[in-house]
């Protein structure tokens, strides 16, 4: 289990990835938000 929960953290979370642009996948969507937020504001 505490192996499972090390890959899925890590891969899911922690690693970069190519289609991210070499990006974590939390980094990616916390860029999103920010960019989601700019765009709310101008609409």
């Amino acid at each position: 289990r505490e192996i499972l929960e090390y890959m899925l953290g890590y891969y899911s979370q922690l690693r970069p990835h190519h289609y991210n642009g070499g990006l974590a996948p939390n980094e990616t969507e916390r860029r999103y938000w920010l960019g989601y937020k700019d765009v709310a504001k101008i609409s």
